[in-house]
């Protein structure tokens, strides 16, 4: 509150109201002569994560959050898409944003141990133990052409494994059935999950699909930061 006036003797009826009208038209002058504030616009973008990398899509929201970005999530022509690993074609304007590790996992019941690369290149193949349920991706899921690439190198897998839909659904199977190995990211593990073999770790990707400009720039700069 402004300091008390000093004191004086009181006006006329008049007065207090001329003074009262001046005082109004005062303050509507200094109110419309005051700028109002300055939003910035908000910006929207697309995005998908492969669900292997649907924990950085986590990381991109909270970016967007901070930076007042909408993001609609699209499979179709995303502008941003997360994925692990290289794909056989890299695109121009690929960024790495982390990296994980992926593993052949087995129930923690199951009677497979570790295992050498050419123990698991058998066992997806077909030429293990019978008994062993050997779980796999759909063809050109990221992560199952990394382990395409890495262990089986040429080779098909066994007609007769059975297919995960995503990540999820091969960490739910590994974890609930004690004849399962499957492919996970480490972080997919899960309690009754242990590793059989490690396949490596690698890059998890944020690809653009044009080079990045406004609201697709901030979001990468801050997943790399992250």
């Amino acid at each position: 509150m402004p300091p008390n006036p000093p004191y004086r003797k009181p006006y006329s009826t008049i007065h207090r109201l001329s003074s009262i009208v001046l005082f109004l038209l005062s303050s509507f002058l200094f109110v419309s002569c005051v700028s109002p504030t300055q939003t910035a616009p908000t910006q929207t973008i697309t995005a998908y994560a492969a669900s292997s990398a649907q924990p950085w899509m986590d990381e991109l929201f909270a970016c967007a959050n901070e930076r007042n970005i909408i993001v609609n999530v699209t499979a179709g022509e995303p502008e941003i898409a997360l994925r692990i690993g290289e794909p056989e074609n890299l695109p121009a304007h690929a960024y790495q944003i982390g990296e994980e590790e992926i593993l052949i996992a087995a129930n923690r019941e199951s009677a497979v141990q570790h295992l050498s690369l050419t123990e698991v290149q058998a066992l997806f193949a077909g030429q293990g133990e019978p008994s062993v349920q050997v779980w796999v991706y759909p063809s050109g899921l990221d992560i199952f052409e990394v382990f395409e690439q890495v262990v089986m190198q040429g080779r098909s897998a066994a007609s007769f494994a059975r297919v995960a839909v995503g990540v999820e659904a091969m960490s739910e199977a590994v974890n609930s059935e004690s004849d399962a190995v499957g492919i996970l990211p480490k972080r997919w593990l899960g309690e009754n999950a242990r590793e059989v073999y490690s396949l490596g770790t690698f890059p998890v990707l944020a690809i653009a699909s044009a080079e990045p400009q406004g609201a697709a720039r901030d979001l990468l700069a801050c997943l790399q930061e992250s």
